[in-house]
């Protein structure tokens, strides 16, 4: 589903049941929505260099769900449940670095092909649930000399566990269109809208074949913002040929934590600022993340009978400067922000 795909957002249902309450929530003027995912974070700090507390970019922030983005392989996995998932209250998912290093050792993981695993990730991920897929980095700082091999390896891996695989692109070797050529229906590219050089659109400005190819047979665009992988001009460019991002997630992290990603929440407001429907964004980081999961009738839903995973929006009339990673700033007269989140039986004010 893309951007152009609608969503209601807070419309009035008849329930199917009495409700009796022992507490209640003054929401009038604000926005009820399922709780917001974020597909794209780094929430390991203890083990990398990267990563940020889960609940200061999770329900601080109005985020009941961050999927982590392969900070850890298999070698430092029971760490990351130890020290990231238990401690925290917002929920935390994992795409498994294909590299048993993750990002526990710095950059660079994919560098060395003996230190894949393909087949001891399979294995993990069919025995921890909170696993939803593979994720790989096809840049040159991180495969180094090995171009495509690396993401041979991940599809592998992510084919034998039955999950989609989550890629990075970023600045060629590999060039985009091998990478885009390995990927399934329900694959995820992430960092889609950067404005660097090699992109999905060409030097013309038109879209590349590979990218319309791999639309067409259902592979996923992702936002993943991130510290240098969006671009105001790339979105403004898509919008006119007509592609839209399936998902908005941030790549957050502690170095772009004070900008110029700062939040979802912050993250939306520059996509109501280029014109997107409110409906479709709320989708974007709702409903079509949790389908990626696998987990659309467990989160992303505001169903009868379904937990109460929700967040409470407010969009505030305030003049808010908004910054690409390109450093392009545009002004816009109203902001998305953060109000409370319903998750694990708790009513929790957002900060």
């Amino acid at each position: 589903m893309g951007l152009y795909e609608k969503q209601q957002v807070g419309e009035k249902q008849p329930l199917p049941y009495p409700i009796e309450a022992n507490e209640t929530i003054n929401a009038e003027g604000c926005l009820i929505t399922p709780g917001l995912i974020d597909l794209h974070a780094h929430v390991f700090p203890t083990q990398t260099f990267l990563g940020v507390e889960a609940d200061r970019v999770g329900v601080e922030q109005g985020v009941t769900t961050v999927v982590d983005a392969g900070s850890t392989g298999i070698w430092a996995f029971d760490a990351f449940l130890e020290e990231a998932v238990r401690p925290s209250v917002t929920r935390i998912l994992a795409f498994l670095n294909i590299s048993g290093d993750g990002l526990c050792k710095g950059g660079g993981e994919l560098g060395d092909m003996s230190r894949l695993t393909p087949r001891e990730a399979a294995a993990l991920i069919r025995e921890q649930p909170l696993l939803r897929g593979i994720k790989a980095r096809m840049s040159s700082s991180v495969v180094k000399h090995n171009g495509i091999r690396p993401l041979h390896v991940a599809k592998e891996a992510a084919r034998e566990a039955g999950v989609p695989m989550m890629v990075h692109i970023g600045n060629a070797p590999p060039r985009l269109a091998e990478v885009l050529a390995l990927l399934d229906r329900g694959d995820v590219v992430t960092h889609a809208f950067h404005g660097k050089a090699g992109g999905m659109f060409d030097e013309g400005g038109e879209l590349i074949a590979e990218a319309q190819d791999a639309l067409d047979r259902g592979v996923l665009f992702d936002i993943g913002h991130g510290e240098s992988s969006f671009s105001f001009r790339t979105l403004r460019l898509a919008q006119e040929k007509g592609v839209a991002p399936h998902v908005i997630s941030t790549d957050v992290h502690r170095r772009n934590l004070d900008g110029p990603v700062h939040s979802l929440t912050h993250t939306l407001t520059k996509f109501l600022a280029n014109g997107y429907p409110l409906e479709a964004i709320v989708a974007a980081c709702t409903s079509a993340p949790a389908r990626i999961l696998g987990m659309e009738n467990e989160i992303g839903t505001l169903k009868p009978g379904a937990c109460a995973d929700v967040t409470i929006l407010q969009l505030r009339k305030e003049p808010t400067r908004l910054t690409d990673c390109e450093k392009e700033t545009i002004e816009t007269s109203e902001r998305l922000v953060a109000h409370q989140v319903i998750t694990s039986g708790k009513v929790l004010t957002c900060k």
